[in-house]
């Protein structure tokens, strides 16, 4: 089971892109202009660079979650 767990409201998603500029090993934009995530479940060497992804969202649609204590990481 993996560590991390991105949680991604895309419908939410307003295309900035900023998470392709944060993480562009995990994000990429899709044809309608919105960010797709590759990997969901993701390991403590991924995990900065998704924080940063997250963060980095204007809308706030990206969330990291701990799956060992549920807890929101961002």
């Amino acid at each position: 089971m993996a560590k991390y767990t991105i949680e991604y409201d895309r419908e939410g998603c307003i295309g900035a892109g900023s998470c392709v500029g944060a993480c562009p090993n995990n994000w990429t934009m899709a044809e309608d202009g919105k960010a797709d995530v590759a990997k969901k479940d993701i390991e403590d060497a991924e995990l900065e660079e998704n924080k940063s992804a997250a963060a980095s969202c204007p809308v706030n649609v990206i969330h990291i979650v701990n799956n060992e204590t549920g807890e929101k990481v961002v």
